[in-house]
């Protein structure tokens, strides 16, 4: 199994999942077809989700994104989660800038839904 590097376009985030159990998302998320740029990242979480190192975390600098997009975030993070629930360690940092209570409160709901601790990190 191969890292998912994923360079950030206007719409597109960047990717960067490591094997080694180091993950990002950042930048923008509207793509037009969210279900197409995020089968991918779901395809490889499924397979490193099979196999996981001890320790996974899961930075989100997300700073915008769409419906779409939420709702392939949480899938993703669904697969993550029971990694968690296997014994893993699994640490999930939500990053949201200063005043941006939307995407704040979306890890929030994230957080309660999946019964995960988030650490939710204020940027400037």
């Amino acid at each position: 199994m191969d890292n998912l590097l994923i360079e950030s376009t206007k719409k597109t985030p960047d990717v960067a999942f490591n094997t080694d159990g180091r993950m990002r998302i950042s930048g923008r998320s509207i793509p037009e077809d969210a279900s197409k740029f995020y089968d991918d990242l779901f395809e490889w979480v499924y397979y490193f989700c099979q196999n996981p190192p001890e320790s996974t975390t899961f930075d989100i600098e997300l700073e915008y994104f769409n419906s779409g997009s939420s709702k392939a975030l949480l899938h993703i993070l669904r697969a993550l989660a029971e990694i968690a629930k296997k014994g893993n360690k699994l640490t999930i940092n939500w990053y949201y800038e200063e005043g941006d209570d939307d995407i704040m409160e979306r890890g929030e709901y994230y957080e309660s839904i999946l019964e995960i601790k988030f650490n939710f990190i204020q940027t400037d």
